[in-house]
């Protein structure tokens, strides 16, 4: 039985091949990736969109369908968890990048990417709705669902969630390999790619930083609330994170996860209910990872650092991270439209920020589930008292 390659090695693989080819390849094979590059990151911004509604608005639906006041409070604890973890990891940039990334700050800055080194062609392909307008239009969508009596809307947005779903796992995620091949590709062959690899291993190791600091603070708060011993129920829920390393996924972790929340006290059936609902919306080192990669790319090129810019995006953020699609690099799919809407961000920068958050998919999964633990102990403890 042949054993596949996860995504994680293919983009490890395409980022060396990427860096090795471009020391012997000719001016017309880079272009000639190059091009591929820049069809492919058309089609994304033309699909974002439908992304947005194709997720969020079963998302939302889903969520308020047989709402009970339980299920709004862990909603609401999850997103406040997941926002704060990004508002903690903007404020860590903010005071840390500069003095830590030193010059290799600079390093996505000196890169000119409408260079001489040229796509031989370019295929327009503009969005039928901007990412703002898909993202009004998935809530209200999602909010009619919650109360819409007839299923005919709900089957047509599940099987539109579907096609949107077979179009990431199927097209987008297999040829991510072959798109940051052609980015590091580009760079190498115009001298840059040793700088960014630099300002890649600084990032990574802060933002490594921070998750375990997110999750010391989410067990010291689930500990207050709950009044069990914080680093013992870190502890219990270790397993979870170390399967979460493997898998990658947050769904192929929920009975691990789930078995260690019960020997964390939670009850039975309060742990039923919270791990794989959390598994789904509980994304707090994810968001992490995806603001502290926003601004280390924002910081190089010049784009807006200011709070007001990056506290809209962590609030549309939180409630994008709902939908994010349950496959590797999900999260961070999700996210595409509001990085380029609201932060600026887009093209090639796009590919280095999916390169460097796939680089630590395993970690910010592994995050995430153990943090489901820490909120099945404050909704147990909510659910007493009740």
């Amino acid at each position: 039985m042949k054993k596949k390659i996860g995504l994680l090695p293919k983009i490890l693989i395409a980022i060396a091949l990427g860096i090795l080819c471009s020391l012997f390849f000719p001016v017309w094979a880079v272009r000639g990736f190059l091009t591929f590059n820049s069809v492919f990151s058309n089609f994304l911004g033309m699909f974002i969109p439908l992304l947005i509604i194709g997720l969020v608005a079963p998302g939302i639906g889903d969520l308020g369908k047989g709402a009970g006041k339980l299920l709004l409070v862990t909603a609401a604890i999850a997103y406040l968890s997941t926002i704060l973890s990004g508002f903690f990891s903007y404020f860590t940039c903010r005071f840390t990048f500069l003095a830590l990334l030193g010059d290799s700050v600079k390093a996505l800055g000196d890169i000119d990417m409408s260079n001489s080194i040229a796509p031989y062609f370019n295929i327009e392909m503009p969005a039928f709705i901007s990412v703002t307008n898909a993202l009004v239009l998935a809530f209200t969508i999602g909010l009619g669902l919650t109360v819409l009596k007839g299923n005919a809307l709900r089957d047509l947005m599940i099987d539109f969630k579907d096609l949107v779903m077979l179009v990431i796992s199927k097209m987008i995620i297999p040829l991510l390999p072959l798109y940051i091949f052609g980015i590091f590709l580009q760079m190498g062959a115009e001298g840059h790619v040793g700088a960014v690899l630099g300002m890649f291993i600084k990032i990574i190791l802060i933002i490594f930083l921070m998750h375990v600091t997110v999750l010391l603070l989410q067990f010291l708060i689930a500990g207050a609330v709950s009044g069990k011993n914080p680093f013992k129920s870190l502890v219990t829920m270790l397993p979870a994170y170390v399967t979460a390393l493997g898998t990658q996924s947050s769904a192929a972790t929920i009975p691990v996860t789930l078995a260690q929340a019960k020997k964390l006290g939670v009850r039975d059936n309060i742990a039923d209910f919270t791990v794989p609902l959390c598994a789904t919306i509980h994304m707090s080192c994810s968001i992490l990872k995806i603001v502290a990669c926003a601004y280390a790319v924002s910081l190089s090129v010049g784009l807006p650092l200011d709070f007001q810019t990056y506290a809209g995006f962590i609030l549309m953020l939180g409630i994008t991270m709902i939908a994010a699609p349950g496959v590797p690099g999900g999260a961070i799919m999700a996210a595409l439209g509001l990085l380029a809407s609201m932060l600026g961000i887009d093209g090639n920068l796009q590919g280095l920020i999916l390169a460097l958050y796939i680089a630590m998919d395993s970690f910010g999964t592994a995050g995430n589930v153990t943090g489901d633990g820490a909120i099945s102990l404050i909704i147990d403890k909510i659910a007493k008292r009740k």
